[in-house]
């Protein structure tokens, strides 16, 4: 039995689309019978003719992802999209370098670990690009002497 004209009517009713109407298989009959939009209004009060429930979208993939990016995972080459130099540009790392590098040297200097030539000469080489790191200052000064005795 074709019972489409009964759900497009019943889904009228209910306000809802065709696919979400359900009826209840043991009371076929009595939808068949409904003819008026009145008749299909007495079986959804009956509960014959009822609504699926709205589907969710599930959030499980989406927290799998979000625990993989936190440890660093999802995040090779095919992700990138800009230069390094857009990412993390080169000014910028070189203010952090120059910085990291003169407060080494000014607590050495406050210290009296260098003196104040010393220091300058440092400053100077520092401001040049001589040095890679602070670890580099600490070995061009144990190399070449400057530490005081």
């Amino acid at each position: 039995m074709n019972l489409s004209n009964k759900k497009r009517i019943a889904s009228q009713v209910m306000k809802c689309g065709v696919n979400k109407v359900k009826f209840d298989i043991t009371s076929l009959e009595s939808i068949k019978e409904a003819i008026t939009k009145s008749d299909v209004r007495a079986l959804v009060k009956d509960k014959i003719i009822s609504k699926k429930p709205d589907v969710g979208i599930s959030r499980s993939r989406a927290r799998q992802t979000l625990k993989q990016k936190r440890k660093g995972r999802r995040s090779g080459p095919g992700r990138k999209s800009g230069t390094h130099n857009a990412r993390s540009p080169k000014k910028e790392e070189w203010m952090n370098k120059i910085r990291a590098l003169r407060d080494l040297l000014k607590t050495l200097r406050t210290k009296e670990v260098i003196e104040r030539s010393s220091y300058r000469l440092l400053y100077r080489k520092a401001k040049g690009g001589y040095f890679r790191s602070r670890r580099h200052i600490k070995l061009y000064i144990e190399e070449h002497n400057l530490a005081k005795k």
